[in-house]
């Protein structure tokens, strides 16, 4: 390929340019069709709640993967055992509460985080995971992709998580 460029002394100049290949430089943005998603298994035992929230939320969110995309759900599916055996540091367990509305005048309902723990205490890392991911539709298609349990038994075998040690990331 050339190229004519006129030079100020009304001599043209002729340049012989290497035709370039545009594709090579072509950005891939991931989209839901070609994410590679996994199966990670997160231990919640003896961790306190907003750390291995906000790991976890980095997980689902598909920010450790070289090829993120912040507009497309490209993470991982997350499964949370041991939510039971989660922390909470000083008195969190009865300063922290949970506000609700149950959509009536009057409704607001507020339960402390240990009224929380000992009726559903895999709601304390979804809560606080929810918390963490966008407030739009992708927040929720992200969202779906997390499964907590009570105890170390979970019901996705099938799947074959891979084990995440938590202090490796970030």
């Amino acid at each position: 390929m050339y190229v004519c460029t006129p030079n100020f002394r009304g001599i043209v100049l002729i340049k012989q340019v290497k035709n370039v290949d545009t594709l090579s430089y072509k950005t891939v943005s991931t989209n839901k069709a070609n994410a590679e998603k996994v199966w990670l298994l997160v231990d919640a035992e003896g961790q306190p709640l907003g750390r291995v929230a906000s790991k976890i939320a980095y997980l689902l969110r598909g920010k450790h993967k070289p090829n993120f995309t912040p507009h497309a759900d490209c993470g991982d599916n997350v499964i949370v055992i041991n939510a039971e055996k989660v922390t909470l540091s000083g008195d969190k367990f009865e300063q922290k509460t949970y506000i609700r509305h149950t959509g009536y005048p009057g409704g607001q309902r507020s339960l402390t985080a240990r009224e929380v723990h000992e009726k559903h205490p895999e709601r304390l890392i979804e809560n606080a995971v929810k918390g963490m991911l966008p407030k739009n539709k992708l927040g929720s298609a992200i969202y779906r992709n997390l499964k907590v349990y009570v105890g170390a038994e979970h019901g996705q075998d099938a799947q074959t998580p891979k084990k995440v040690d938590l202090e490796s990331i970030k």
